[in-house]
C-alpha cells in the first residue's frame, strides 16, 4: 500500500478486487465496504424506479458511482453513494465531479452508521450536494432528507419510504 491513497489507487483494489467497495474521505480516511444485502438493493432499485416513473431521465440517475469529494482543506476524497441524480448528465468516468449533483442518498446499513451519518454527511454538505437522504434499513425504511443550509445539512423531512414513494420528485427538486 502507498503511503497516501488516491483515487486511482483505489480503483486499482476495485479492480482487483470486484467484491469490495474502496473510499476515501478528503482527509485520506479509507474505507472498505463489503457488498450490499439483498434489502439494500431493493431500496436503492424501488427509488430509481420512482424517479424513472416520474420521468427523470436515466441517464441522470445513477447507483453505486465514485464520486470526487472536494474538501476544505483541499484534499479530495472517493466516496461512493448508493444513488445520486443530477441535474444533467454527468461525462463518464470512474470518479465523476459534484457538479450538477441535486442529491446523494445512502442506505444505512449495520457498521455503516457513522459513517454515513456523520462523516459522509459533513463531506457532502462541504461539497455543496444541495440534498442528502438516508434510508434506514428499519421496518418503514425511514428516509430522512436533509437540505443544504450554508455549509451543514438540516433536516427538511422525515417519513417513511412508502410515503416518499408516493410524492412526485419535483416536490423534492428532482425534476
Amino acid at each position: 500500500m502507498p503511503s497516501v491513497v488516491s483515487l486511482d489507487d483505489l480503483t486499482a483494489m476495485m479492480t482487483a478486487d470486484e467484491v469490495h467497495r474502496y473510499e476515501i474521505g478528503p482527509e485520506g480516511a479509507m474505507s472498505i465496504v463489503p457488498p450490499q444485502g439483498y434489502a439494500h438493493a431493493i431500496v436503492a432499485t424501488r427509488i430509481m424506479a420512482w424517479l424513472a416513473a416520474a420521468g427523470v431521465p436515466a441517464e441522470r440517475i445513477a447507483q453505486a458511482v465514485g464520486l470526487r469529494i472536494p474538501g476544505r482543506d483541499g484534499g479530495v476524497g472517493g466516496r461512493i453513494p448508493d444513488l445520486v441524480v443530477w441535474s444533467k448528465a454527468p461525462s463518464d468516468g470512474v470518479w465523476l465531479p459534484v457538479t450538477g449533483v441535486l442529491l446523494v442518498l445512502e442506505i444505512i446499513s449495520p457498521g455503516s452508521e457513522g459513517v454515513d451519518t456523520v462523516t459522509k454527511r459533513k463531506e457532502y454538505a462541504v461539497a455543496g450536494i444541495p440534498q442528502y437522504w438516508m434510508v434506514d434499513q428499519d421496518p418503514a425504511q425511514t428516509v430522512t432528507m436533509h437540505r443544504l443550509d450554508g455549509d451543514h445539512y438540516t433536516v427538511h423531512a422525515t417519513m417513511p419510504l412508502a410515503w416518499v414513494l408516493n410524492t412526485d420528485p419535483a416536490e423534492h427538486g428532482l425534476s
